[in-house]
């Protein structure tokens, strides 16, 4: 038997990545990395949007949650309804005089709110 001499560098390289099935795992996995449509980072980048949004559902379930609460409430008790109204819109009775207290910090962001509005209008 004679053996072909192997070119110089074949024999550079380590004996364990001479093996074919070595070499098309190494190529798979490379291609699956980073040139496949659903490579493994975007895959990294789709769990954690998906993350994202699965937290995102949880606060809305459970503000959902609190409004549905608080419509019950206003639905079975009109004292409850002419207090909402009363807060929320300030609504009041025709006999009635309302004053509303603003605190420093409110009254600093309804100034800081109707500037920036003031600004785009010009």
């Amino acid at each position: 038997m004679s053996y072909m001499k192997q070119p110089k560098f074949i024999s550079k390289i380590p004996k364990p990545f001479r093996n074919k099935y070595v070499l098309t795992i190494i190529i798979f996995l490379i291609w699956m990395i980073f040139f496949d449509s659903n490579n493994f980072i975007n895959r990294i980048k789709e769990k954690r949007t998906l993350n994202k949004l699965e937290e995102e559902k949880e606060y809305y379930l459970q503000k959902e949650e609190r409004e549905y609460g608080e419509l019950r409430e206003l639905q079975t008790d009109n004292n409850n309804l002419e207090k909402y109204a009363r807060e929320q819109y300030k609504m009041k009775n025709p006999d009635e005089d309302i004053y509303i207290i603003v605190s420093p910090e409110e009254q600093s962001k309804e100034f800081n709110s109707e500037t920036s509005t003031y600004d785009d209008e010009q």
